[in-house]
C-alpha cells in the first residue's frame, strides 16, 4: 500500500508541476501576444463574395483606403495616435472605399478583432486579437484581405524593417522567428489560435 501511495504522490507532483508550467507558459504567451498586438493596427477588408470580380473589387478598396490613409498617418508615432487619426477620418475612409467599391455598400469600424497567423515577407504575426480597421463590402461573405495599416505595410517592400522600428527587440525577434525564437513564436501562435477558437 505504501508503494502505491508513493507512486500516487509522484504522479500528483508531476501533474501539479505540468499544470504550473502550462499556466506559466500561457501567461507568458498572453503577455507577448498583447505586447505584439499593442504595437500594430491591422486592416481587414471583406469582399461581397468569392466571385473573382468581387475579389478584385476588394483589392481596389484596399488600395484606395491605403492611399487615403497614408498621408494622414505619416506623422503618427504610435498605434494610439494612428487610431485617433482613423476615428477622425471615418467619413473619408468610407468615401474612399465607397468610390472604389463601385456602388457596393461599405461599412467601416475600428475595434478588436481575432486574426489567424499571417505570414509576410520577413516576419509573421501570430494568431490573436488585434486593433483592426474593418471594412465590409456588401454582405461581406467573401474572402478577407489582412494587412497592417500602422505601420503602413500592405504595399511596401521594406515590411520587416518597418515592423522592427515599432516593436521591442524581444517582440520583433519573436515575429521574425530569429534563431532561438521559433519555439516562442509557436507558443504565442498556439495560444492565439486557442483564444480564437474558444472566443475568449
Amino acid at each position: 500500500m505504501k508503494n502505491y501511495d508513493d507512486k500516487l504522490r509522484i504522479w500528483e507532483c508531476a501533474a501539479l508541476a505540468a499544470l504550473c508550467i502550462a499556466l506559466l507558459a500561457a501567461t507568458w504567451a498572453q503577455a507577448r501576444q498583447n505586447a505584439i498586438s499593442a504595437e500594430l493596427v491591422r486592416l481587414h477588408v471583406i469582399a461581397v463574395s468569392d466571385d473573382e470580380y468581387e475579389q478584385r473589387i476588394k483589392l481596389r478598396v484596399r488600395d484606395a483606403v491605403l492611399e487615403y490613409l497614408r498621408p494622414l498617418l505619416k506623422d503618427a508615432k504610435n498605434p494610439e495616435e494612428a487610431k485617433v487619426v482613423i476615428k477622425q477620418n471615418f467619413e473619408g475612409i468610407e468615401a474612399a472605399a465607397g468610390k472604389a467599391a463601385q456602388g457596393r455598400s461599405v461599412r467601416v469600424s475600428l475595434g478588436r478583432e481575432s486574426y489567424p497567423t499571417k505570414r509576410y515577407l520577413g516576419f509573421s504575426l501570430p494568431a490573436g486579437n488585434y486593433d483592426s480597421l474593418r471594412i465590409i463590402l456588401g454582405e461581406g461573405k467573401g474572402h478577407n484581405w489582412w494587412c497592417i495599416v500602422f505601420p503602413p505595410l500592405c504595399l511596401d517592400a521594406a515590411q520587416a524593417q518597418q515592423v522592427q522600428s515599432v516593436m521591442s527587440r524581444e517582440d520583433y525577434a519573436i515575429v521574425s522567428e530569429d534563431e532561438g525564437y521559433e519555439l516562442r513564436f509557436k507558443l504565442v501562435e498556439l495560444w492565439g489560435e486557442l483564444l480564437n477558437r474558444t472566443g475568449l
